[in-house]
């Protein structure tokens, strides 16, 4: 029965890479050849009184992208023409998302009213909260194409706004109008959370990195829309720009600071009653702090009553301004100080000062790529990668997660656990077996993760690799973090030794990512 799972699994997971281009493609902004203007006509009343300098800002951003493909480490999906939107700022820079460049092997811009391309190149990108900025191969484009202002406050609900870009449908600048919505802290990209403006404007794909703009003044860029319902789009508001402006000033970019600890509301009765809290009392519980280690500054139970000085109340939100509502955790990227964020806590009835550490990187036992391509070591018909969300997401459906929950596989066991010192990180097996007489007889391993080599529990990928370089078994055994399956045994000199012909037949041009091949390449541990 568990064998009939597993299999269960592996088809659906073939299945599931094989569409892998068609779906990437599909869900990404398309290049229309349709040169009909798409300005509404509320747009194009609107749009009269606004200055011409802010379309001559406006420009269409054409990428050639070459994803990752996890299922396959040693290669890159086929190339994916997608266009979106930009908009020029100070210092003679392009701000677009990050959706629309990362991973882009080839990037132009395209001004207003103008057949000429530019050449760009991606010189900063926060997938976390969608942005990046591009520098132009020809900076005389800036000689006749100013920068818009920006708003330097948040923008008030039901302000009118403009929605500038080129979405799909026509290859003119497109207007949308409408009212601002909507003002919420919320998550963007896991782990990072942002302010994020709704509007009701159209947005479309193709809008993405384009400025929405209130009077004069550009409040925020165009990124996402609610596809479940009508009118709906979001934008990224002027203050999340400027702090990832101020962070790339140096050159690289750190992240936003975040607590990364669970709480809960303080609304339930019976709670309050249990914590024999004041009515006067409002706050938020920890109900597991991030770090359990005795010097950590908060414990369970703890209830947070303010950050800097600014109250919290039971549904852990915080004022802002006379109308406006958003979690306290907003707060943390503008008053944590050298990676330390001052909260008051209520422990045991005693009011406390502490200082927490709050940091941009979550560590995760499977992170994300974060536009990073995946490592791989190719060892016999085996191919190793380490185990990423990207990865994950080619299995998320519910036959196959079904199927891995099954075998108790810690690709969903373990999705949300920390590093430690066991694991460093996860080592899967990311392809069926390269044809090989080498694994007759056995089943195919594709999402395996990888427990041990001849007894060793396996760390990460770099271990993994040490451990294959250093042996001098006989045979070499990989036994995996799974019920049921079966373990592989290899004569080890033959693994080493098909390799080499394994990759030319099979067109792949290196045995490994260059850090796996620099431990392959190194000397064997004392």
């Amino acid at each position: 029965m568990r064998f009939a799972h597993f299999a269960f699994f592996i088809c659906a997971l073939t299945v599931i890479c094989a569409r892998l281009n068609f779906v990437a493609a599909e869900s990404l902004p398309q290049n229309s050849d349709d040169s009909a203007p798409l300005v509404t006509a509320d747009a194009a009343a609107a749009a009269s009184s606004i200055p011409s300098s802010v379309a001559n800002a406006v420009v269409k951003v054409f990428s050639t992208m070459r994803y990752p493909d996890p299922y396959r480490p040693w290669s890159k999906q086929a190339p994916a023409e997608i266009s979106a939107s930009g908009v020029v700022i100070e210092g003679k820079r392009i701000l677009t998302n990050a959706h629309a460049v990362l991973y882009a092997s080839q990037v132009q811009i395209q001004p207003n009213q103008s057949g000429d391309k530019i050449s760009a190149t991606v010189i900063a990108v926060a997938p976390g909260i969608d942005l990046a900025v591009l520098k132009l191969d020809d900076e005389s484009f800036f000689n006749t194409h100013a920068p818009i202002a920006r708003a330097p406050e948040l923008p008030q609900i039901k302000d009118a706004v403009l929605a500038y870009g080129f979405p799909s449908g026509g290859a003119s600048l497109s207007i949308t109008k409408g009212i601002v919505s909507r003002i919420e802290f919320v998550p963007y990209n896991f782990p990072v959370a942002g302010l994020r403006v709704q509007i009701d404007a159209a947005i479309n794909p193709g809008n993405s990195g384009g400025p929405a703009v209130v009077g004069e003044q550009m409040i925020g860029l165009a990124f996402s829309r609610f596809n479940e319902a009508q009118n709906i789009g979001y934008i990224i508001p002027n203050e999340e720009i400027e702090l990832f402006l101020r962070d790339i000033a140096d050159g690289h970019y750190d992240g936003k600071p975040a607590m990364y600890d669970d709480l809960q509301t303080l609304e339930n009765p019976a709670l309050r009653t249990f914590l024999k809290l004041d009515k006067s009392v409002e706050g938020m519980v920890v109900h597991r702090p991030f770090h359990g280690e005795a010097s950590y500054p908060l414990k369970e139970w703890d209830v947070i009553t303010q950050v800097a000085g600014t109250p919290i109340d039971d549904q852990g939100m915080i004022k802002l301004g006379a109308d406006l509502r958003v979690n306290f955790r907003y707060l943390i990227q503008k008053v944590a100080q050298q990676g330390k964020l001052p909260l008051t806590v209520l422990r045991a009835g005693k009011s406390m000062l502490v200082q927490l550490p709050v940091s941009p990187n979550r560590p995760l036992l499977i992170p994300s790529l974060n536009g990073e391509y995946p490592p791989y070591f190719v060892y016999g018909p085996l191919v190793f990668s380490k185990a990423t969300q990207e990865f994950i997401a080619l299995v998320n459906s519910v036959a196959a997660l079904n199927s891995l929950a099954f075998v108790h596989s810690p690709l969903v066991t373990r999705r949300g656990d920390a590093p430690d010192a066991e694991r460093e990180e996860l080592v899967l097996v990311s392809s069926p077996f390269f044809p090989s007489k080498l694994s007759r007889g056995y089943s195919n391993p594709t999402a395996a993760v990888v427990y041990s080599v001849n007894g060793t529990k396996v760390r990460s990928l770099r271990h993994l690799v040490a451990l294959l370089r250093d042996l001098k078994d006989e045979f070499v055994t990989f036994d995996f973090d799974r019920q049921g399956g079966e373990a592989l045994v290899f004569p080890r000199k033959e693994m080493v030794a098909a390799t080499e012909e394994i990759l030319t037949d099979n067109g792949v041009r290196a045995q490994g990512s260059s850090d796996t091949l620099e431990v392959w390449k190194g000397k064997p541990a004392k």
